[in-house]
């Protein structure tokens, strides 16, 4: 098969396609003929040699595809040979095809194409296990998004809207302002020319957000924390701004605040099987009701995945960046 491997860690030029052979397939795995893979940051970590592929698995960058099952053990799934599915994968994304466990499947919901279904699990496993489960985002709570024109953050914010939830945003330009805030952010706050801490005291009246979803980390721990209402809780999902921070620990006392985050890369198969049954049965009727969609920015063959990566890099895209087979 056909498949875009990295020759190197380095800049998008060391994204090269070569001949490799067909996955093995796992108990438990289907065989995957892959239309489109969605393009996220851990695979930008990977290429720059910073986020290697848990053992056992591919080291082939793309984390979500879409596409048809060839082969394999669909096991209690209800899923069969020729079914169109979306798939959260551990690696292996850029390929023809591409190894998959059943239990990581799931249909293509209604309405959407293949390009669009390729941007849901990396995103919506994510959003879903880190806002509502880790960050319990309950009734009447507001969440902040930072990143909020990113792949993540577009899902984030219209996934918590549609639950009924205030949400703002942080992104870096006026013109992803307005699209972050037609996706159903009732602000949307450039970081570049305004100061979100600011912004989200005076949007909520001094009190602050539960949640805020921190794609930065860093410096801005602090910052979330003077975001965040009483027994708030950031959840930590990547280190843009780096790996370290000085916490103001008074604050987390007097106010009864938490700290946390996670990776969902190397979890089990099992915790991700429990995910994709909350997603089919709370969210993909979202997507089939149009309330909610995934937001593709651009679309590239697999052979030119250095282009794609040269645009992540870029930062330009709203939405996300999908890889077509």
């Amino acid at each position: 098969m056909k498949a875009v491997e990295i020759t190197q860690p380095g800049g998008p030029e060391v994204l090269v396609m070569v001949d490799r052979p067909m996955p093995e397939l796992r108990p438990g795995e289907v065989l995957i003929k892959v239309s489109a893979a969605g393009i996220n940051r851990p695979d930008v970590f990977q290429r720059k040699g910073a986020y290697p592929p848990p053992a056992g698995e591919s080291d082939l960058p793309g984390l979500e595809v879409v596409g048809e099952i060839v082969s394999g053990d669909t096991g209690t799934t209800g899923l069969k040979v020729g079914d169109k599915v979306c798939a959260l994968v551990a690696g292996g994304g850029y390929a023809e095809y591409c190894a998959a466990p059943a239990v990581q499947c799931l249909p293509v919901p209604k309405g959407l194409s293949d390009a669009e279904a390729a941007g849901l699990p990396e995103t919506y496993y994510t959003v879903w296990t880190n806002v509502f489960d880790r960050g319990q985002l309950s009734d009447g709570e507001s969440l902040l998004v930072h990143g909020g024109a990113s792949g993540i953050g577009t899902t984030a914010v219209q996934l918590a809207t549609a639950m009924g939830h205030k949400v703002y945003a942080t992104v870096g330009s006026d013109e992803r302002a307005r699209a972050v805030e037609a996706l159903g952010a009732v602000q949307a706050i450039n970081y570049r020319s305004q100061d979100y801490v600011e912004e989200i005291k005076k949007a909520t009246d001094g009190k602050g957000v539960n949640v805020v979803l921190d794609m930065v980390a860093g410096e801005y721990i602090n910052r979330n924390i003077n975001c965040l209402a009483d027994d708030g809780r950031i959840v930590i999902i990547a280190l843009l701004g780096g790996a370290k921070a000085t916490i103001d620990c008074s604050q987390v006392l007097r106010r009864r605040l938490t700290v946390t985050g996670s990776t969902l890369r190397p979890r089990p198969v099992a915790f991700k099987a429990q995910i994709a049954q909350s997603l089919k049965t709370h969210v993909w009727p979202l997507l089939e009701s149009g309330k909610i969609r995934p937001i593709v920015h651009a679309t590239f063959p697999l052979e030119r995945a250095c282009d794609a990566h040269a645009m992540m890099d870029s930062g330009e895209q709203i939405g996300k960046i999908v890889l077509t087979v």
